[in-house]
């Protein structure tokens, strides 16, 4: 018996940033973001020898170990995996687990396209398929956030795990002890003319958003007027986009992309640098009318709209700086499982 899961990776489109917790706890944040054709996957083949194996293709990194209540994981990477662990064992199954876990990423940590956080919900899943865990979407996304934040500690936003667990396009509002998703009934067509005009470009900077994220939750915390009074806006700009894309009103995509870039840049230290400022302007004097970077900042995927037939310009333009351009489409479901 194998158990397999894949979760869709996403597109923050408006808002990103104002799921942390230090800013929706007090002002309340929105987002609206897009699930997109690249995946977190993972596998789980059940052994009966009182064994654990672990194998991250993408990374190529390996655990083997016996079964145990609790793994360490504090060394020898793997973090999240074990931290996955560890939170079943302790809270559903309450005994040792024998499996081989394998699990692959089509994008890879750092990208701004929520891939960690997409891990989590694929391996929860292919655990919640096994187990046969009561859970819904709700529960694995809360799960997942609960583990990487609470349980591992690791600094971030919300809108990653929800994303990944319901898929499509939505708008998702962020309080103090609640998240509500709102699916969004966006049309095929309008949808379609998106992913031919949004250039999704790879910069190949690799970056760790935790320094950042943590300069923006201090700023929130105290009280540092420019970067909470930019958040606000980005979280205008969230409806702004949820509207535009509601009603196919594409001439102000570009425009909304590029108040929420200026702004972003103002929220904390890091997000951009002359390199990624160049990109930038290269692609807005090759045709593109707004963009910005995915996740945290700092490097990873960036995204430009390119109205009318403007994409192959944006595109060679881009060539200079040695990045990649990531095909891709929208998707309409988020975590699947299924047993083979």
């Amino acid at each position: 018996m194998i158990i397999r899961s894949k979760a869709p990776l996403r597109i923050s489109l408006g808002g990103g940033g104002t799921d942390l917790e230090a800013y929706s706890t007090l002002y309340g944040g929105a987002i609206l973001n897009a699930t997109i054709s690249l995946y977190a996957y993972a596998s789980i083949q059940p052994r009966d020898d009182k064994k654990i194996s672990i194998y991250s293709i993408d990374r190529d990194e390996q655990y083997s170990a016996k079964s145990v209540m609790e793994i360490q994981t504090d060394h020898n990477g793997l973090i999240l995996h074990k931290g996955i662990y560890n939170r079943i064992v302790r809270e559903f199954a309450k005994h040792p687990l024998s499996f081989d876990l394998t699990t692959y990423v089509d994008a890879p940590p750092g990208s701004g396209l929520g891939s960690s956080s997409t891990l989590v919900v694929a391996i929860l899943g292919a655990f919640t398929e096994w187990l046969r865990l009561p859970l819904g979407e709700y529960d694995i996304a809360r799960l997942a956030y609960e583990i990487e934040r609470i349980d591992l500690r690791m600094p971030g936003g919300k809108q990653d795990q929800y994303a990944a667990t319901f898929g499509g396009v939505n708008f998702m509002e962020f309080f103090k002890d609640k998240v509500i998703v709102n699916p969004l009934r966006i049309s095929p067509v309008y949808l379609n003319e998106l992913s031919f005009t949004i250039v999704l470009y790879n910069t190949e900077v690799s970056r760790l958003s935790t320094r950042i994220i943590e300069d923006q939750t201090r700023n929130v915390r105290q009280h540092n007027m420019q970067s909470v009074e930019a958040m606000h806006r980005i979280k205008e700009q969230a409806i702004m986009m949820k509207e535009a894309l509601l009603k196919g009103d594409f001439d102000k995509i570009g425009e909304i992309l590029d108040f929420g870039w200026q702004n972003k840049k103002l929220m904390a230290e890091g997000i951009t640098n002359p390199y990624l400022d160049e990109i930038y302007d290269t692609a807005m004097k090759s045709g593109a009318t707004g963009g910005k970077i995915s996740g945290a900042g700092g490097g990873g995927f960036m995204f430009f709209y390119c109205p009318n037939n403007t994409r192959t310009n944006v595109i060679k333009a881009l060539r200079k700086f040695g990045g990649d351009v990531k095909r891709y489409d929208y998707t309409s479901t988020g975590l699947e499982t299924w047993t083979i």
